[in-house]
């Protein structure tokens, strides 16, 4: 009779340790080689090394044992129980074991770059295996964001390595209903754009489920998709992303694990997230056809792939929770081939991020099971480890004991410091070494446990704003003390962020013009110029400038008077972001730079993705100011990515110029605030605002008008910014406060970006 077990896995512990597997799915612990007849203990060896040393031996005789059919004792086996366990069962069971409870396999990549390229290439191989064996491959394909630099990588190598989709059939996850398939909101024109369009697929070939069908067509039509993907052969390899509900395709929350291909309802939470692609949820369909959750599973392979940290909370319990239909993603447990490619973001909020302390020892010995860089006590793990501690037991750090690093798993420092005394002060430290007044460096002071160098004194800084707020809104008390500190700073609009400003507020504007110039006389507008330039006809073009913007919004727009337009808002913006530099002392017209960089000028939400033209266009200024410092935006949850893009501008920058003897000497600093906050144990300098600073920086921020009162992208977050960013500043003046520090009204946040 066939038995059914796991291979076995040593767990060193410092109580007792153990090896375990599963057989015919009962777990079984094995203690020492008695079992076996084997005099093998190690719970009595003497020290780590040869505890760990046992336990392998004791690992691989059961693993030679159980492959030789060895039976543990006391476990009855019966038919029923050899019927019922499957091989997906077996799978579960494995990750069941996994030490960090994962129950997917997963791959983690520092940035989405990576990720993307690793997600390309599997898809590649795929390929290239199936047309090694003269035979088709069957592509199910995602849309949305996530998928995009993906697409990018396969055009890639297709151009590059001559990669052919000659033999590749592809079936698209879903598409909106009542949807025309040439509209830009479509998945048919999403795929043909990103994708088809620059590959060799053939046309008949290509399957996207119909969004303009009549209701009485829409059944018979999902029944025939199901029916074509049978005789292509099934799926070789579905590519997924998942929704921040959880669902993947458009298998909301609710779906079953046996639906197909079918109608379905889009979730609200979901239409929120696409409302700005839509220019207001109000647009987004209700309704949408999908293939079901077993159409997915009946896949061969399966790679899902989640960027950015909105997706934390979902990709923890779809990987570390049981399978729950409020979680669709979470069936993919169910599946024997299934594997999650994540960033450094995504990943963040599972265990073995958050906490592996609490289920191994993290020290050199499983380096290897982590697969997450660096590993082991290291200062930077330990001051993790011990702010996590500290808001657990909800006492400041230096109140932490002995027992309090015991009871959690964090015993394995004390082989380095010695103490929770010890350790609590060297944590304490380099929190508090965080903390300034002078983000410049302060002058003349010893600058050894400073974030920021005293010299020079007065130091040139760019501060890059991906919109023409941002720099207000996520650092203005740090601007302001820039600025009154002597720092010769300069700020770089890297957008106009034009798309941000309403047609009512351009009307708004135009109407004041009019009343402007129809209201004072030639007399009193040559008066008011100092000049004699005035004419009488100022008051036919203040009045037709009006009538023009405002016929403009009566009538459907063309390409060139909606590009006129769209330079109107952006000089609206130019115009308020100069008052909020004003207002917090840079009133130096030349040190106010506007860079309009090529990649936002779409005149839509979709951007471009960035050209050597954008990176050119920073640079020139990085090497022009030879800054000391730089700060940049390092919040990439805009919901339409143009923090990520304009970042993106700056690192390449950097890369080309880091050889340059300037820039040894430039510190990179990326801020927050719009949109998330740094966490505590990834901040590098925290600059305390004054409750006057907090009221100068909220005022800076009502400079831009265009933004207050409404949100134009507000992404899941309806709080103004200004809302936002007070919130989060004094919810960091709280951390420090809660671990120990002096109490702060508010604290701005930054992380050093090394190259």
């Amino acid at each position: 009779m066939k038995q059914i077990y796991t291979e076995p896995i040593a767990f060193y512990n410092k109580k007792r340790s153990f090896c375990y597997f599963y057989f015919n799915n009962k777990r079984i612990k094995i203690y020492n080689g008695k079992c076996l007849n084997k005099n093998i203990y190690p719970n009595k060896e003497k020290g780590k090394k040869g505890t760990i040393d046992s336990l392998n031996k004791l690992r691989s005789l059961l693993g030679n044992e159980l492959k030789n059919n060895w039976i543990p004792e006391n476990i009855k086996i019966t038919y029923e129980q050899e019927f019922e366990t499957s091989y997906k069962t077996l799978k579960k069971i494995d990750y069941e074991g996994s030490i960090f409870k994962e129950r997917i396999n997963i791959k983690f990549f520092e940035h989405q770059r990576l990720g993307s390229i690793k997600a390309a290439k599997e898809i590649a191989e795929t390929i290239k295996e199936r047309q090694s064996l003269n035979k088709n491959c069957v592509l199910g394909l995602a849309t949305g964001s996530s998928p995009i630099d993906t697409y990018s990588n396969l055009i890639r190598i297709h151009k590059e390595e001559g990669l052919s989709f000659k033999n590749v059939i592809t079936f698209n996850l879903d598409e909106y209903l009542e949807m025309d398939p040439n509209s830009i909101h479509s998945y048919h024109y999403f795929m043909h754009e990103h994708l088809f369009n620059h590959i060799d697929i053939k046309k008949e070939n290509i399957h996207i489920p119909k969004g303009n069908l009549r209701e009485s067509e829409i059944q018979k039509h999902c029944i025939q998709y199901e029916k074509k993907i049978e005789t292509a052969g099934g799926i070789d390899l579905q590519l997924l992303g998942i929704g921040r509900n959880g669902h993947i395709g458009f298998n909301e929350p609710g779906s079953l694990e046996s639906s197909i291909t079918r109608k379905v309802t889009i979730d609200n939470k979901t239409r929120v997230d696409a409302s700005q692609e839509f220019g207001g949820i109000e647009n987004v369909p209700k309704k949408a056809i999908s293939m079901g959750i077993n159409t997915i599973l009946n896949a061969k392979k399966i790679i899902l792939i989640a960027w950015g940290e909105n997706k934390r909370k979902v990709v923890k319990k779809a990987v570390e929770e049981n399978v729950n239909d409020l979680i669709p993603a979470s069936f993919l447990q169910n599946h024997n081939n299934t594997q999650f490619i994540l960033d450094s973001e995504s990943a963040a909020n599972l265990n073995r991020f958050t906490c592996p302390w609490l289920y191994t020892d993290i020290g050199n010995y499983l380096s290897k099971i982590l697969s997450s860089g660096k590993v082991g006590w290291d200062k930077k793990s330990i001051k993790k480890a011990v702010i996590w501690l500290s808001m657990k037991k909800n006492k400041p750090i230096l109140l932490l004991t002995d027992e309090d690093y015991n009871e959690n798993g964090m015993s394995e420092i004390f082989d380095k410091y010695k103490s929770a005394y010890l350790t609590n002060i060297l944590v304490f430290n380099m929190l508090q070494h965080t903390i300034t007044g002078w983000p410049g460096g302060k002058p003349n002071a010893d600058d050894s446990q400073r974030p920021e160098r005293a010299s020079p004194r007065k130091k040139r800084v760019i501060l890059f704003s991906p919109h023409p707020d941002d720099d207000v809104i996520s650092m203005g008390g740090t601007f302001d003390r820039l600025i009154q500190q002597g720092h010769d700073v300069h700020v770089a609009y890297q957008t106009s962020g034009n798309i941000a400003v309403k047609d009512s507020d351009v009307l708004e504007i135009t109407e004041f013009i009019k009343r402007l110039v129809n209201y004072l006389s030639i007399d009193e507008f040559n008066t008011l110029m100092k000049q004699n330039i005035i004419n009488d006809n100022h008051v036919k073009m203040g009045t037709g400038f009006h009538n023009a913007i405002k016929n403009l919004f009566e009538k459907e727009i063309n390409v060139e008077k909606y590009k006129a337009l769209n330079k109107v808002k952006g000089l609206i913006r130019q115009s308020e972001a100069f008052q909020g530099c004003k207002h917090l002392g840079l009133s130096d017209e030349t040190k106010i730079h506007f860079l309009d960089l090529p990649f936002y000028q779409t005149d839509r939400i979709k951007k471009k993705d960035i050209s050597t033209q954008d990176i050119h266009i920073v640079k020139n200024l990085i090497e022009t100011v030879k800054p000391h410092q730089i700060y940049a935006a390092g919040d990439l949850n805009d919901p339409h990515g143009t923090h990520r893009l304009c970042l993106r501008t700056i690192y390449k920058s950097i890369d080309i110029l880091k050889s340059k003897s300037f820039m040894k000497t430039c510190n990179v600093w990326l801020y927050r605030g719009a949109w998330k906050e740094w966490k505590i144990h990834d901040i590098d300098m925290a600059v305390p605002l004054s409750p006057d600073q907090i009221l100068k920086k909220r005022r800076a921020i009502f400079k831009h008008r265009s933004q207050k009162d409404t949100v134009a992208y507000p992404g899941k977050d309806l709080r103004e910014f200004w809302q936002r960013a007070e919130d989060r500043n004094k919810n960091t003046a709280e951390f420090y406060s809660n671990l120990g520090f002096s109490k702060y009204a508010a604290m701005e946040a930054f992380k050093k970006y090394r190259f």
